[in-house]
């Protein structure tokens, strides 16, 4: 394609939309190449009752159609596709979608993250019903509740922690006997009254039809199998940025796959590509926090192009 455009939000979901709707309203008429799976991980989430502004919940595939619909207002251009090849060595920077070729001065990478599942049949059909990757979100569901968390690194003990506050009993479920979450936060789990750890044991199966009833549970020494009551399943064993696209390209963390920022812009290491939400940010994961992750990669993109069209007009008159 012929046109070079100001910018391309690669991504579809918190942080890629509220790019688009900022830099449309700055007239810089982005395209968002959204993906086949547009709006990210709450797509797959029911009731979301802690994002401002809706006082009485709303489901997450509506407030994504939500935040799309308002980017399209102000002319944000969309392109339901996935995205198969990048090329950032030099500007226009090269976005590929099949043989497709789009070009832009400036980039927002907001492929967001996944998380990780266990890849049971039960557990794909019960998600948003029971089935939850997401304590801060959900957790206030199952009040006075009995519910079952998966995992053994930091982050399960922590959903466990912060689920206790509002569930009548957790079940911590960990396939071995040993934790990879750090000591600390194992004696937060064990001192607190209402978890159980439950060890040894892997989930084989999570049990309802309209809603999660209980978890069948195999002993990873005996096979022996088991069921456990419970109204909520949580998944916790960890979330993968979606990179894989940018990796030769973009400076990351070597170990999770987290595209790295310059301080506390959006800024990556190539001038003139910025990230934006859960692509960058494995601390905080929410909603909220990826739409305003998004506002300031839409600043610091306008920011950058004010200021290439400074230095070109400058480099002209001179």
């Amino acid at each position: 394609m012929d046109d070079v455009r100001n910018v391309i939000v690669i991504g579809g979901g918190p942080a890629g939309y509220t790019a688009a709707l900022y830099a449309a309203r700055a007239n810089l008429e982005p395209l968002v190449i959204e993906g086949f799976n547009w709006g990210g991980q709450l797509m797959i989430t029911s009731d979301v009752e802690n994002y401002p502004g809706y006082a009485d919940g709303v489901l997450g595939p509506a407030m994504m159609q939500d935040f799309r619909r308002q980017a399209e207002r102000f002319g944000a251009e969309f392109l339901t596709d996935d995205v198969t090849r990048v090329d950032f060595s030099e500007r226009p920077f090269k976005v590929y979608v099949g043989n497709d070729e789009y070009r832009a001065d400036s980039i927002i990478v907001a492929t967001g993250a996944s998380a990780r599942q266990l890849g049971l049949e039960s557990e794909l059909r019960l998600q948003g019903r029971g089935v939850s990757y997401c304590a801060t979100c959900d957790a206030s569901f199952f009040r006075d509740k009995v519910v079952t968390v998966v995992g053994g690194g930091d982050s399960a003990l922590e959903e466990a922690t912060f689920i206790s506050r509002f569930a009548s009993k957790v079940y911590l479920v960990h396939r071995r006997e040993e934790f990879r979450a750090s000591p600390i936060m194992v004696d937060r789990a064990r001192t607190t009254e209402n978890i159980e750890f439950v060890l040894n044991k892997a989930v084989d199966e999570v049990i309802g039809d309209s809603k999660v009833t209980a978890v069948r549970l195999r002993d990873t020494i005996t096979g022996d199998q088991s069921e456990l009551e419970t109204d909520g399943f949580f998944v916790a064993i960890g979330h993968d940025p979606n990179t894989g696209l940018f990796l030769e390209q973009l400076d990351h963390e070597e170990d999770s796959g987290y595209l790295i920022t310059k301080g506390k812009s959006t800024e990556t290491n190539v001038e003139g590509v910025f990230a934006a939400g859960d692509v960058q940010d494995h601390t905080y994961r929410q909603a909220v926090t990826a739409a305003g992750s998004g506002c300031a990669a839409a600043l610091d993109a306008e920011r950058f192009l004010s200021e290439q069209r400074h230095a070109a007009l400058a480099a002209a008159g001179s």
